[in-house]
């Protein structure tokens, strides 16, 4: 498939055919993702391959119950990953200065530019994938889950496999409404109004088209899609919740050293 394509044909996939992936499509998908951009050089994450029925079994729950935790034949979570480069240090009589929070910032943006490396490449192949909000959201249960040691912690995953659905790409905001040239521009009323028209309307039809959603919707009162994000999918209390699982899980995996 030409580069563009790709990119511009993605569609998050979640229902998926039974069919395994060969292990030959998934390392050439992984071995793309080795190529991303590395603080440092330094590649400070680990990717975890889980193809395991049982395991998956377990993480469908920290996974928020979603269908394809199970129906996809794999499942990848990337980590940030200091353990291994505070390993080399020790080996090499080194200081060891990654304990803290900024490490954690370079696992993440690590992590994160390979996983899309990945993803690209398997869609390139023709599987597909759909990232999951609940790696970083429930951290705690799936670190244990993948019994990652300390210095090691989940930040973005998403299940893998041959489509077997066919949705049409989502719409995206407009371009002028996201790059900003020189400096930042902010943005009055109007601006806001045009970035989000299309977003508005096209949001709106695509849940009303979800039964247990539109049901939902009209049963809480909501008026428009800024309060479908904000009362029913994205509520404050959830938000502060996930954050203290976060910054909890941070301390018990040794990233947030103090001095």
């Amino acid at each position: 498939m030409d580069f563009f394509d790709v990119i511009h044909n993605h569609r998050s996939i979640r229902k998926y055919k039974p069919d395994p992936v060969p292990d030959e499509l998934l390392e050439k998908a992984l071995n793309a993702g080795l190529r991303a951009s590395s603080s440092g050089n330094m590649q400070t994450y680990s990717i975890i391959v889980t193809r395991d029925r049982a395991l998956r079994e377990r993480l469908y729950d920290p996974h928020m119950e979603q269908d394809m935790v199970l129906d996809a034949p794999v499942l990848l979570t990337f980590c940030a990953d200091f353990r291994r480069m505070r390993h080399w240090l020790r080996l090499n009589n080194a200081p060891d200065n990654f304990d803290n929070f900024m490490s954690f910032m370079i696992g993440t943006i690590d992590a994160t530019l390979a996983s899309q490396n990945v993803a690209l490449a398997a869609e390139a192949l023709g599987l597909g994938i759909c990232y999951m909000g609940s790696t970083l959201a429930n951290c705690d249960q799936i670190g244990r889950a993948l019994e990652l040691p300390p210095g090691v912690f989940p930040v973005v995953g998403y299940s893998l496999g041959w489509p077997d659905e066919d949705p049409r790409p989502r719409d995206r905001l407009p371009l002028s409404g996201l790059v900003h040239y020189e400096t930042y521009c902010d943005y009055c009323d109007a601006d806001i109004e045009e970035i989000y028209r299309e977003r508005n309307r096209k949001g709106w039809e695509r849940y009303m088209t979800f039964p247990e959603l539109r049901q939902r919707i009209e049963g809480s009162g909501v008026e428009n899609l800024a309060q479908v994000y904000t009362v029913l999918k994205y509520t404050r209390e959830s938000h502060i919740e996930f954050s203290r699982t976060v910054l909890d899980y941070l301390e018990e995996q040794g990233f947030l050293a103090e001095e």
